[in-house]
């Protein structure tokens, strides 16, 4: 896809703004979503849309999906780590949880795929501010558990899971940058192939996953559709440009805005609660992230952490 022209700023800004807007409402589309489908068919209905959308986009602007087995051996497994095993997860955890309480987990992305990157990459050893952060982040993350008000029950596992979430999505954006990134090939094809076989991976685990009987309506079939369509195809088209324009680091901070977004849908459109100790760790969790990129001299782990931005809520 051809790249922003320098002159079309208010266009990136658009861009930028309907990113955040597109991967914050994803949680609020999941959970009106689940009114009438299982996690499972929430799950296969979005894949199917976002494939749609992103092999409709590779088709227009005539690009060419990668042609070896090897590659698409290794989009398969990148399909798993980044659609499947977190997409089922956010979808399990939103029986139990809050919309906008996934949104903040959501925002861990970044600090997972720094530690899965420094444990499996040589060259991503840690500096004492990168550590810092991450330590930072991970306390925030225990803030927004709130330890102190005891168990409880299937909203803790549902946390649990969406912390897995994010692991899965650190395991694949490390697992691209070893074997995806070095082809050089161009983001939106890799992006169609790996959600389309996510789809066609859903498709094959239907009759023994999505096979309850579902309960349609307008709200429902609309929020699947819209999830699939922005939130996992438009979006990337958008990420794609907005990187183009302004660098991946500065298009990472869209990761600042989506748990704002998520929490303000919850709270506006489905009446959810908050509870202090969710957007207060939320900003641990944000500043954390915010730290651990700070510029400075050493192995390139910031780039990870700023490509981890591109997550498939």
């Amino acid at each position: 896809m051809a790249r922003p022209r320098a002159g079309s700023s208010g266009a990136v800004l658009g861009q930028f703004l309907m990113l955040a807007l597109a991967w914050g409402a994803s949680f609020l589309f999941i959970k009106i979503g689940l009114e009438g489908f299982s996690p499972a068919q929430v799950v296969l209905g979005r894949l199917l849309a976002g494939a749609a959308a992103l092999l409709a986009v590779v088709a227009a602007t005539r690009q060419r999906l990668p042609r070896t087995a090897a590659v698409w051996g290794h989009l398969a497994v990148v399909a798993v780590l980044l659609c499947v095993v977190p997409f089922l997860l956010f979808a399990w955890a939103e029986l139990r949880i809050s919309s906008g309480l996934a949104s903040i987990y959501n925002a861990t992305t970044p600090l997972m795929t720094m530690m899965v990157a420094w444990a499996a990459l040589p060259d991503e050893r840690p500096n004492r501010i990168k550590l810092a952060g991450l330590v930072m982040g991970f306390a925030g993350v225990v803030v927004v558990l709130g330890p102190w008000r005891g168990l409880a029950g299937g909203q803790d596992a549902a946390q649990v899971a969406c912390l897995l979430a994010t692991f899965s999505y650190g395991l694949a954006f490390v697992y691209m940058r070893r074997f995806i990134s070095p082809r050089g090939m161009a983001a939106l094809p890799v992006a169609a192939v790996q959600v389309s076989l996510g789809a066609m991976i859903m498709l094959l685990m239907a009759p023994f996953t999505a096979a309850s009987p579902v309960h349609l309506s307008w709200r429902a079939v609309l929020s699947v559709a819209v999830l699939g369509v922005a939130g996992t195809g438009l979006a990337y088209v958008w990420n794609t440009n907005v990187v183009a324009a302004w660098g991946a680091t500065n298009a990472s901070t869209v990761t600042y805005l989506t748990p704002v977004v998520g929490v303000a849908l919850g709270i506006a459109l489905l009446g959810e609660a908050i509870s202090w100790n969710e957007p207060a760790g939320a900003l641990v969790v944000i500043g954390g992230i915010a730290l651990s990129r700070r510029r400075t001299p050493g192995p390139p782990t910031s780039r990870i952490a700023a490509d981890s931005a591109g997550q498939r809520v």
